[in-house]
């Protein structure tokens, strides 16, 4: 039934590590049996331990499971097949590699026993090559369960780390965004005749655009639309410096203004706005990031209008008639070249039209086919939306563009309207 112990030659010493990291427990309700194993499982320095029942084992594992179980298959009382079940449903934090002594040598028998949840067999009598063959792939897939369960301990660490990282940061943005739209303090203002209403819908926390309007003296007003490049924290940081030099609030700061002998101030030409914002960057900012702008000042009683596109998409106007017409042409973006040259134009606004300014959030939004919007569509949009105004007319467009895109915007959202009663 058992071999010896004189029959076989001592195994030779695993390596250290092996040796010191590798328990192996020994069930079998045979003395004889369990002596010839565990003589030569000490011999190559393992850390044996006996039991001579499963009744005697499954305590034994639930203190401390061993890392490796050699245990015969047919015992009194509970079968080795049952140690294993009953080992495997224990639940421990580290996997224990079962090797099954048997005399079994049918197919089925021993598919029955992986299905129980053995790992590996010994076939009785067992020779101290084949001993160490099993114990050696068993050392193998232990030693990679303990790398992969510590790698996955890392990883779980790691992206614990990255989510609180990740809450901080999100923390940080929906402050940020409260920030960032408190640079527009306010989205409707009434100046006589005339009617400015804003619009800015970040595409994610924080985004690149701003709009806003300033009273310049008592018959003219300064409206702005400016879109940054890219997107996210940079961006946003740049549009909050941009806000400082167009303050309606800091009117010394702002550098669309200037003073006048005896008190007050006067506007700035569209165009030197523009050159002087494009100098700033390039000169103070030191950053790589450039804008477009849409700078339009407001005569309030006559309706004339001045305005600059700095790369921004053209503002449109549509008449009292429902017509719309594109101003500008084009113009190079702020804060790209040196050399930029920058155009100022003119139209008149009379009762009943109205003037508007908007990103290319805007002019490009896509349909679920991959179009763009672009002018045309914008302009039926206008008419279509001709019977609203003020804040209605610009949460229409939103609906509109919600409706086309079906989903969150993947650019920044933003316009300035200005209408004149």
């Amino acid at each position: 039934m058992t071999d010896s112990p004189e029959s076989d030659p001592a195994p030779p010493a695993p390596d250290a590590a092996a040796s010191t990291a590798r328990r192996v427990m020994v069930v079998d309700d045979s003395r004889v049996q369990r002596k010839i194993l565990t003589t030569q499982l000490a011999r190559a320095g393992y850390q044996v331990t006996e039991a001579a029942s499963v009744e005697e084992a499954l305590p034994l594992c639930a203190e401390s499971a061993p890392d490796i179980v050699i245990s015969d298959w047919v015992m009194p009382g509970l079968s080795g097949l049952d140690f294993c079940r009953a080992l495997r449903a224990q639940k421990h934090e580290s996997y224990t590699y079962f090797i099954l002594l048997t005399s079994k040598t049918e197919t089925a028998e021993i598919a029955h026993g992986l299905d129980g949840g053995a790992d590996d067999f010994l076939t009785k009598p067992v020779t101290g090559d084949e001993l160490r063959a099993r114990i050696a792939a068993g050392d193998r897939i232990i030693r990679m369960e303990r790398e992969l369960t510590d790698n996955n301990r890392l990883l779980t660490e790691a992206l614990t780390e990255l989510r609180l990282i990740n809450d901080s940061v999100n923390r940080d943005l929906v402050e940020a965004r409260k920030l960032q739209q408190s640079l527009v303090r306010e989205r409707f203002r009434k100046f006589g005749p005339v009617q400015v209403s804003l619009l800015l819908q970040p595409s994610g926390h924080i985004g690149g655009d701003l709009v806003g309007f300033f009273a310049i003296d008592a018959a003219r007003v300064g409206v702005y639309a400016l879109d940054v490049s890219g997107h996210g924290i940079t961006s946003a940081l740049m549009t909050a410096r941009l806000a400082g030099y167009l303050s309606g609030g800091s009117p010394d700061h702002n550098i669309a203004l200037q003073p006048v002998a005896g008190g007050g101030y006067r506007g700035r030409d569209p165009a030197d706005i523009a050159a002087h914002l494009n100098r700033i960057v390039l000169t103070e900012m030191g950053t790589e990031s450039y804008f477009t702008l849409a700078y339009a000042e407001i005569d309030i009683t006559s309706g004339r209008t001045r305005l600059v596109q700095a790369g921004h998409p053209h503002p449109v106007v549509q008449r009292a008639d429902g017509r719309t017409e594109l101003l500008g042409r084009g113009g190079m973006p702020v804060g790209l070249f040196f050399q930029a040259k920058y155009e100022g134009f003119e139209t008149v606004l009379a009762p009943g039209d109205r003037l508007l300014l908007v990103s290319d959030g805007v002019t490009e939004v896509e349909d679920r086919e991959g179009r763009q919007l672009g002018e045309d569509g914008l302009d039926r949009l206008m008419r279509g939306l001709s019977a609203l105004q003020g804040p209605e007319f610009l949460q229409g467009l939103v609906d509109r563009l919600t409706d086309r895109d079906g989903a969150d915007f993947a650019d920044d959202v933003s316009a300035a309207l200005i209408e004149r009663s």
